[in-house]
């Protein structure tokens, strides 16, 4: 079965829905099922360096008591799965256009879900700049790909237009948040949701496609 990922590597909830199917798949260990991953750019205006971390947060939830209670909600739902955010950490809010691009040229090699991995604890638990060139060089070396050739892949223009063309696929296709979850072609969810909501719909979706 074919699942397909919408998401933004700087979106927290995108990690811990990422955690959530992975679950809902060891619930389902005789499935045959392969995860694609989709680009969606959640700022798709922002600067190419980025933007300090408090000044984003002030200007998109508006004050400081706001921005606690929302990524203190965040964190406590992260470690019931196992993730340790380290909000604090994080200096910038990264353009996650090259973060995207790592992701493809992955996948080429069979490692686009171990540098989905790699982006969200890099970001999230490390509080890293995924939106660095260097800190993506880092991440795709310790992956095993070759240093050099990610740094001129990362440094042309190649599967810029492919990014943006996926970013705006999924707005035409009403898709306004991530992270979603397409089974199959057919079957849409949307959000972290709980293993069990995601068993579900890959059993619906696995027997819509026995059914032919």
């Amino acid at each position: 079965m074919l699942i397909e990922v919408i998401f933004d590597p700087g979106c927290p909830w995108c990690f811990i829905g990422k955690r959530q199917l992975e679950r809902a798949l060891d619930l389902r260990p005789a499935l045959d099922a392969t995860v694609r991953w989709w680009p969606f750019l959640l700022n798709p205006d922002m600067p190419p360096e980025g933007i300090e971390r408090g000044t984003y947060l002030m200007r998109k939830f508006g004050s400081q008591a706001r921005i606690s209670r929302v990524f203190g909600a965040i964190a406590d739902f992260a470690d019931s799965v196992g993730i340790a955010f380290s909000f604090d950490q994080i200096q910038r809010t990264p353009n996650t256009l090259h973060a995207h691009r790592l992701v493809r040229y992955a996948e080429v090699h069979g490692l686009a879900a171990a540098a989905v991995e790699s982006l969200f604890t890099s970001h999230f638990v490390s509080g890293r700049d995924i939106g660095e060139i260097e800190e993506l060089v880092r991440i795709g070396s310790r992956l095993g790909l070759d240093a050099m050739a990610l740094r001129l892949y990362l440094a042309s223009e190649r599967d810029v237009t492919d990014v943006y063309a996926a970013n705006a696929r999924a707005h035409r296709l009403g898709i306004n948040g991530v992270p979603t979850f397409v089974f199959a072609r057919s079957y849409v969810i949307s959000g972290a949701q709980e293993p069990q909501v995601f068993s579900r719909m890959l059993d619906v979706a696995r027997e819509r496609a026995v059914a032919g």
